[in-house]
């Protein structure tokens, strides 16, 4: 009984340590994108495009890695992902033109799809009424933004901005080697090592998939957007240095990683549906206070005219922050309760997709940030987007699930859909014919 316990620790211990690494590489450009935007004399977009190219092809590669990792294992998969980052993550230290920054930050952003592999990895090791528990404690790897926040500057004080890559490298490649030597692969766990790729992909004609690839749009790919782009935000909005920008912008980044097991012991309580309803609708009231720009107000008086200040201090704008921040680690870990239950037997593809979405939302948000602010001149534009996106996700949530279940609590079960039900019944038969 023991030893099945302690290999569930080290292989969720691990799993947790390198994708903490590879976030934290991840978003490097989160703070090495502004002295390289002071260096290269890059506009609002430039550094959107920037900081976000890492993200593309993370979120590209979810879904193949995903189907890899439900075919050969997690364990051989997250460790050949950390190795391939390596290489080109140091070589960002002697890159000079930014088409070589854009280009080594596409190699460098295959770290990011470790989610879709340690997601699933770590979900095979546990019973059902725990998963949602431990894939919270694996998803806090997301607080390698803030270890990002806290490092990086660090090093750009006691060196150059080139010792974080130099640096960033070594630290993923002793990762690799622990992760390799610690962790555990369990053969019986390659469930869907039998299906072929039609199968899988089978559900991206469900309904409920898209959904759910709406929500993470926003809990995953607007927390990934704005960890980007708060550093630089703080900077240019308040006048901090890159340092206590980088420190309050890690008031949003760590407990949108950490608390993410927190939302999974919630969604296991209190169901997936409740959770992610509640996300939004306390996201949807922050941005609409972060979305209102520094104003001046004045007013004709019996007395004369009145002046008022209207705008979020930088004490007020943390707050928000840092509510939102753990508003996004509940949804986080509720999005993938919700997979877990509705596709155990191919969670590999539908986690890949659904992440797929959530990092396609991380890539195209701080581009459209860019773009916004260069067009308006008015930077908290970025939050009035995200308060769009995320009234739109309230209403089909609203429209889709919400009219038929408890405001709080769990949901009743529901009839699976055709889709899931077809590729369950495809399964089961090819089981019995074995």
């Amino acid at each position: 009984m023991t030893q099945p316990r302690v290999r569930q620790g080290l292989v969720l211990g691990m799993s947790t340590l390198a994708f903490t690494v590879c976030f934290m590489v991840w978003m490097m450009f989160a703070v090495l994108g502004v002295p390289i935007k002071e260096l290269l004399q890059l506009n609002e977009t430039q550094f959107g495009l920037l900081a976000a190219t890492p993200v593309l092809t993370g979120s590209l590669v979810r879904l193949p890695l995903g189907l890899l990792t439900d075919r050969f294992g997690g364990r051989s998969v997250f460790f050949l992902l950390m190795l391939s980052c390596v290489a080109p993550l140091y070589l960002i230290s002697h890159a000079t033109a930014y088409w070589q920054f854009l280009l080594l930050g596409l190699f460098v952003g295959l770290a990011g799809g470790s989610f879709s592999v340690g997601i699933a990895y770590v979900a095979k090791w546990f019973d059902k009424e725990n998963q949602g528990f431990a894939m919270g404690i694996f998803g806090a790897g997301n607080a390698g933004a803030a270890v990002t926040k806290f490092l990086a500057p660090a090093l750009i004080a006691a060196g150059s901005w080139q010792l974080v890559p130099k640096v960033f490298s070594a630290i993923l490649f002793i990762t690799a080697l622990s992760f390799w030597f610690l962790s555990a692969e369990n053969k019986d766990h390659r469930s869907a090592s039998g299906a072929t790729l039609r199968e899988q992909l089978r559900s991206l004609k469900d309904p409920a998939v898209w959904r759910y690839c709406q929500y993470y749009s926003i809990v995953f790919g607007g927390y990934v957007a704005l960890a980007l782009w708060m550093t630089k935000y703080y900077v240019q909005e308040y006048g901090f240095s890159l340092q206590s920008a980088a420190l309050l912008a890690a008031c949003f980044s760590l407990p949108g990683g950490v608390l993410r097991a927190v939302g999974g012991w919630m969604s296991d309580r209190w169901g997936a549906q409740s959770v992610t309803w509640w996300v939004l609708w306390v996201s949807w009231i922050c941005l609409f206070l972060l979305s209102y720009p520094q104003t001046q107000l004045q007013v004709q008086t019996i007395n004369g005219t009145v002046d008022f200040h209207i705008g979020l201090n930088p004490a007020l704008f943390t707050v928000l922050l840092f509510v939102m921040g753990i508003a996004f680690a509940f949804g986080k870990a509720s999005v993938f309760k919700y997979i877990a239950n509705d596709y155990p037997k191919n969670m590999g593809a539908v986690s890949g997709i659904v992440g797929l979405a959530g990092g396609l939302g991380g890539f195209v948000l701080p581009i459209m940030f860019g773009a916004l602010v260069d067009l308006t001149g008015v930077r908290s534009s970025c939050f009035m987007l995200m308060y769009g996106v995320v009234w739109v996700s309230l209403t089909w949530m609203y429209f889709s699930e919400m009219r038929k279940s408890p405001v709080l609590g769990k949901a009743p079960t529901l009839t699976p859909s055709p889709i899931s039900s077809i590729a369950q019944g495809e399964q089961h038969v090819r089981s019995a014919k074995a």
